[in-house]
């Protein structure tokens, strides 16, 4: 397995609320660990919301004894949403603070993926495939007809999301399986890549094996910000067979 993670602040915001994580090696009872949150909430509190939930996410995945990677991403994320609520409660200037959350983990051939908000995971073999469904105002409008894809990618009202860790005293959390394929690449985003870069320019990037992983990354981040860079860009690429050798 192959990973490589980075945050940008963009080109036009003064401060990154947006967080990773990432680990090929185990995380309690789980074999490796991708998240990405994208914050919310004025002056520090959506620093403090993606960051502060990523690391309870993390802690309680530490110590969780379950082995169904389900049920364990699942209380980790709903442990961190109870202390996002806490603490914009008990502190005044983190009051109204959110975080987008998708998170992950490789079992073998098959990716678990837990999702809250507009964060999302993609999936690039021949075609690439965004496997995570957006809680957004936007995307509820195309999946009711009410929008196309393109008419979504230009609406004011783009970035107002559905769902959120802190949002409500209960989180509501999208679960997603899927079975990967030798040759496939996993990318993990917020929106300030998938708002920036169409999702067709995105797979080509993330494919072209005539880069390493590493120059795939910045190239995405970099056509992000060449298309204006609106918001903060958190990626995590993810090569689950790189270092498996082929049988003859």
């Amino acid at each position: 397995m192959r990973i490589y993670s980075a945050t940008d602040v963009g080109q036009k915001r003064k401060m990154n609320q947006d967080y990773v994580f990432a680990s090929a090696d185990p995380v309690g009872n789980l074999p490796n660990l991708f998240v990405v949150a994208d914050g919310m909430g004025g002056h520090n509190a959506g620093d403090y919301a993606s960051s502060h939930a990523v690391g309870i996410v993390v802690e309680e995945i530490r110590e969780d004894a379950d082995f169904n990677p389900v049920k364990v991403i699942r209380h980790a994320i709903e442990s961190a949403n109870t202390e996002i609520i806490t603490q914009a409660q008990k502190d005044e200037k983190l009051r109204g603070m959110g975080t987008t959350m998708v998170a992950a983990t490789i079992v073998g051939h098959y990716a678990y993926v837990a999702n809250v908000g507009d964060s999302r995971l993609y999936v690039a073999g021949e075609q690439i495939q965004q496997i995570t469904k957006d809680h957004s105002l936007v995307q509820e409008m195309v999946r009711m007809g009410e929008l196309n894809a393109e008419e979504a990618r230009n609406h004011p009202d783009k970035n107002i999301i559905t769902r959120a860790l802190g949002a409500e005293r209960t989180v509501d959390v999208d679960f997603f399986d899927l079975k990967l394929e030798p040759g496939n690449v996993v990318l993990m985003c917020s929106d300030g890549l998938s708002n920036m870069v169409e999702d067709d320019r995105i797979g080509e990037i993330i494919s072209d094996t005539d880069r390493d992983l590493q120059e795939r990354g910045q190239a995405l981040i970099s056509e992000a910000n060449r298309n204006g860079g609106k918001d903060n860009i958190a990626i995590v690429l993810i090569e689950p067979f790189a270092n498996e050798v082929k049988k003859c």
